[in-house]
């Protein structure tokens, strides 16, 4: 039942000889010895870190006196013309990544990677609204003037997407970069499309994925859906990488457009956890939009009365698409170790009713009033579950530009052991507790709860009034259920 394998190289597509090309010293030891034993007894149960980062947003165009420059240069050119700018500090609060951003976060990612086998990119390469401001520069319009417009934003897209990833393979070496595909990973700005998908498929399966896996198979979901799955050789792992922004009512052109698309996705989704069951694979969960809640636009102080009282709650999914899904997970309790997503740019998790958790990684860019950020998680060689992690960020606030530890959860909560468990017992102590409440409203902004200046409109700040939207979000994934959190907090 395994989607992978072929390529006259093994069952997983690539033998194991081979597979010692992407992996060197520890990581190589890690790779196939903590996971697998290949190093020995002494690592059979090793932990492990996995650097994950998410929602880089990178705006190749934030100078744009570059524009003709970068249009004329290939990605691997792009490098020399960035450092021709006149801007040489990091993207402020409210703006997308740009280059010097993008640099010391991948420097700060590089450091950060110890012995860690993998590294997990939760979505949105691209800056919000990239083709319309490339559109702006061309023709000083947002929209294309004939065909040969769409043609050069396309071309300049792809460049964009091909120096991002050369510059992420810069910086974490050989190991893979299992991924899913964000919002901004597109031609339109709303999701992965058809023809950025075919364009793009090499570019994920070689240079992401170091060509790992059946690469038929990969094309085949990838290009027909944006998702995927992986099972790292020598692991007993599959990495399923889901395309969740279909799933979004904001995408869809007209209710039920997307129905069939999403049906087909989730049918797969169960075949590939059936599969992993059968197999006796543990299952890492890899999207970007997260199931529940919007809880920032929920939050908006238009949307609650005198008492912090809401109506309605603005949701990540269409009900339907999120009802089938946590019904699919539900049916394979155990199977599924680690789930990670993006998208709201902050530090936060969900609980869902399988007991599952969501663990929803920081942004890099500040485009909503947080600091960049991202996680290392330590996992249980055991387990393949996460016991903890640590967050680094930018304080955008402080002299220095640059990424260092800001907490470890473990020792931020004082909570031990498996991390699902561990968050679990922190959601009552949310209410209970008015110090650990206190961290989670700090570290929900990555350190920066409060607007840069009264311009800023991208932070809503997490007060006393809108706070039970952000609490009851944790574990209420229904509207309804929300709203009735909520309003009883």
């Amino acid at each position: 039942m395994a989607e992978n394998g072929g390529n006259g190289s093994g069952r997983y597509g690539i033998s194991r000889r081979d597979f010692v090309k992407y992996s060197t010293g520890t990581v190589a030891c890690l790779y196939l010895g903590a996971l697998t034993a290949a190093c020995g007894s002494s690592t059979r149960n090793s932990d492990f870190p996995v650097v994950v980062f998410s929602d880089v947003h990178f705006n190749p165009l934030y100078d744009g006196t570059l524009f003709q420059a970068l249009v004329a240069a290939d990605a691997g050119g792009w490098d020399a013309v960035f450092k021709t700018s006149a801007i040489t500090s990091p993207s402020a609060w409210g703006k997308d990544s740009n280059y010097p951003l993008l640099e010391v976060a991948l420097e700060s990612l590089k450091a950060s990677l110890g012995a860690s086998p993998f590294v997990i990119f939760t979505g949105d390469i691209l800056g919000h609204g990239l083709p319309q401001m490339f559109y702006s520069h061309l023709n000083g319009s947002t929209n294309p003037r004939d065909a040969s417009d769409t043609a050069a934003m396309q071309a300049f897209t792809d460049k964009a997407v091909t120096f991002f990833m050369e510059k992420v393979r810069a910086a974490v070496g050989k190991v893979p970069v299992f991924f899913a595909l964000g919002n901004g990973d597109s031609y339109t700005g709303y999701g992965p499309d058809g023809t950025f998908l075919s364009n793009t498929k090499e570019l994920f399966h070689t240079t992401f994925l170091t060509g790992i896996g059946d690469r038929q198979a990969f094309e085949r979901t990838f290009t027909s859906g944006g998702y995927y799955s992986v099972e790292p050789p020598g692991t007993n792992l599959m990495v399923i990488g889901m395309n969740t922004i279909i799933f979004s009512p904001l995408v869809a052109p007209t209710p039920g457009a997307n129905d069939d698309a999403v049906a087909e996705q989730l049918d797969w989704l169960d075949s590939r956890l059936a599969a992993a069951t059968v197999a006796g694979k543990k299952v890492w969960l890899l999207m970007h939009a997260p199931p529940g809640a919007d809880l920032g636009t929920t939050a908006q102080p238009a949307n609650l009365d005198a008492d912090g009282h809401i109506s309605t709650a603005t949701m990540m999914w269409v009900a339907q698409y999120q009802t089938r899904f946590l019904q699919i997970v539900a049916n394979y309790p155990g199977v599924i170790s680690l789930t990670l997503a993006g998208h709201t740019h902050m530090d936060e998790y969900r609980v869902l009713p399988s007991s599952d958790t969501v663990e929803i990684t920081p942004a890099i860019a500040p485009y909503f009033g947080n600091n960049p950020a991202f996680k290392v998680f330590t996992i249980s060689g055991r387990t393949l579950k996460p016991i903890d992690y640590s967050s680094f960020n930018c304080d955008l606030a402080g002299a220095s530009s640059t990424f260092s530890r800001y907490y470890t959860f473990s020792a931020a909560y004082s909570l031990n052991g498996d991390l699902d468990a561990s968050l679990a017992r922190l959601t009552p102590a949310l209410v209970t507790s008015s110090p650990d409440q206190a961290l989670y409203r700090g570290h929900y902004y990555s350190g920066h709860n409060a607007p840069a200046s009264v311009s800023d409109t991208f932070i809503n700040p997490i007060t006393d009034k809108n706070w039970p939207i952000y609490w009851s979000g944790i574990e209420h994934m229904g509207q309804q259920e929300l709203v009735s959190s909520v309003n009883a907090y």
